[in-house]
């Protein structure tokens, strides 16, 4: 069983590679395939693109992978809510509805 990983690690590695590679020349070519003609804009050089892909990624998230953010912190607050008391979580969504205008933070019959 630990020698599995002597044999995945680089393939993983291998794979990011891969991944990385592909992505950045894909976005090479379909700049330079579609922004000179259409702005007049310059070539972007394999690493000009790659820098493009991650900041893509920094500021879009893509990729693919595990849900959203927003949908973790529902399911966060879902859960302490579970833990309150009828009249502490009545008192919790008044108190959400005076500050956010906004019915319940789960998505509950109250918000419908």
């Amino acid at each position: 069983m630990k020698r599995t990983w002597f044999f995945w690690a680089p393939l993983a590695v291998l794979a990011f590679v891969l991944f990385f590679a592909i992505g950045g020349e894909l976005v090479r070519l379909l700049w330079n395939w579609l922004l000179p003609p259409l702005f007049g804009w310059p070539e972007v050089t394999f690493w000009q693109a790659l820098g493009l892909l991650v900041l893509c990624r920094m500021l879009f998230g893509g990729f693919g992978g595990g849900g959203s953010h927003r949908s973790g912190v529902r399911r966060r607050v879902a859960e302490r809510l579970e833990h309150l008391t009828p009249a502490e979580r009545d008192r919790f969504r008044q108190r959400m509805r005076e500050r956010w205008g906004c019915e319940s933070p789960t998505g509950g019959p109250e918000s419908q």
